[in-house]
């Protein structure tokens, strides 16, 4: 996924970003409220980690820029300031989660994966279309109860497409969230998304990835 960081803490912005890279995911990593709004209205962000104390204006000002810009993406909101008043304002701002600091990685991760799934209509930590299993926490494809191994960038185009079931996704889309930044190339995610068509359909029966002339690719399954 791609995740907007939004950390003015320079130390814990880069380790965050590394726990974050660790697992596979695309950070965008902003220290000022101005430089994440920019990433939000440029770029397809799965879920945001927003601090409070923000050197320009306030987090809770920039979760609430963010839903007055219909901008729908999740926040999960991690601050030093624990008290109950201070989580009852950051959700009453728009967002979805509050996490205190200190934290255990595992937990942040957790919570991630939690909200993920939410906005995306999941509520299992897996995906099920036919005879597809997503499992999102090992990041593993069962087909028919049989594990096919898949790389990093075939897992990943895999569950952005059923995460998007039913919708259309460009090409651009796709080489954001496996190169970050929009570079790539088109020829090589095309490679890859063959290769992939041939681990999940080898005898073309169920066609669960289709090409749609001009604008990118479409998961046909319905995924549950």
């Amino acid at each position: 996924m791609k995740i907007l960081l939004v950390e003015d803490d320079r130390l814990l912005n880069h380790h965050l970003k590394s726990i974050l890279q660790e697992q596979g995911h695309q950070v965008l990593a902003a220290h000022e409220a101005d430089e994440a709004l920019h990433y939000a209205n440029d770029y397809p962000i799965d879920v945001g980690i927003v601090d409070l104390g923000l050197p320009d204006i306030d987090g809770l000002e920039l979760v609430r820029k963010l839903r007055e810009r219909q901008i729908p993406f999740p926040v999960l909101i991690l601050t030093a300031r624990g008290n109950w008043q201070d989580k009852v304002v950051g959700l009453e701002a728009g967002a979805d989660d509050y996490m205190v600091k200190p934290f255990h990685k595992e937990e942040l991760l957790a919570r991630l994966n939690a909200l993920l799934r939410r906005s995306a209509g999941f509520i299992a930590p897996q995906i099920q279309a036919g005879p597809f299993r997503l499992d999102l926490l090992r990041k593993e494809l069962q087909i028919n109860d049989e594990t096919v191994v898949l790389t990093h960038f075939e897992y990943s185009i895999l569950e952005y497409l059923m995460r998007k079931s039913g919708q259309v996704v460009s090409k651009q889309q796709l080489m954001d969230q496996l190169y970050g930044d929009g570079e790539g190339d088109p020829n090589t995610l095309e490679v890859l998304v063959s290769r992939l068509r041939k681990k999940l359909d080898a005898d073309g029966s169920l066609q669960p990835i289709t090409t749609i002339r001009r604008q990118g690719y479409l998961f046909t399954i319905p995924c549950q």
